[in-house]
């Protein structure tokens, strides 16, 4: 049976999104794309209901709960206020739009954001399709020389070169957005910032940003809970 828990007392962050939303999602640890929802969640005081559904019986729930609720099958998929919200990425935004924060406020805020989102989305999909494949101890160490390295190399010369990142340690500057979580996400999943960052010692940009992400106070104490698996 899927674990089910519920974080968090509801409060005005819930009433913005309109009410306490339930994750579903794979038992993946802290890691992958539903952890970034976990990550809005736990930064915004949103609370949340959790339920992860082991490898071991994933396949069985796709075919019947999952596919009912996503016809794509994919997760994670979030039910709130009587609805099915799927796409993690969009989930991110709607939740932005509804708090009223995390995306910026200016349209080239808000594009600068979304466009370095989009790399990092690039980047994971790299990062899986290497991680999961069937001969991952040639496709990953390929992925880490090349394709790794080019992402890491394009983030750190975006945050150093374009203006609204200049003025703080986040993609927009001082303001915290979705898109720096997607990009913390994707550094931890693929073990950049563990051991005290020390992969990231030759993007120091990049550093800066998942050192600032980790210091949040909220993300800080969910990444000292129980909540957070590793």
């Amino acid at each position: 049976m899927p674990s089910t828990k519920q974080y968090g007392t509801a409060g005005p962050a819930n009433g913005a999104i309109g009410g306490v939303p339930t994750i579903h999602y794979l038992d993946f640890a802290s890691r992958g794309r539903g952890q970034v929802i976990r990550l809005m969640c736990e930064d915004a005081g949103i609370a949340y209901i959790d339920i992860r559904y082991s490898f071991e019986e994933y396949p069985d729930y796709k075919k019947t709960v999952i596919v009912e609720k996503n016809p794509t099958a994919n997760v994670p998929i979030l039910e709130l206020d009587g609805k099915t919200l799927t796409q993690s990425y969009a989930i991110l935004r709607r939740f932005a739009r509804q708090l009223g924060k995390y995306d910026g406020e200016t349209e080239e805020e808000k594009y600068w954001a979304d466009a370095m989102c989009d790399i990092a989305i690039d980047w994971r999909y790299s990062f899986v399709s290497a991680f999961f494949s069937p001969n991952k101890e040639e496709t990953y160490p390929k992925h880490q020389q090349t394709d790794r390295r080019r992402f890491l190399k394009a983030l750190e010369t975006h945050l150093t070169r374009h203006e609204s990142s200049l003025q703080g340690p986040y993609v927009v500057g001082e303001k915290f957005t979705y898109a720096d979580m997607v990009i913390y996400q994707i550094l931890h999943d693929e073990n950049l910032t563990q051991d005290g960052m020390k992969d990231l010692q030759e993007y120091p940009r990049l550093k800066q940003l998942a050192d600032a992400v980790e210091n949040r106070p909220n993300v800080k104490a969910f990444r000292e809970s129980d909540r957070y698996l590793g």
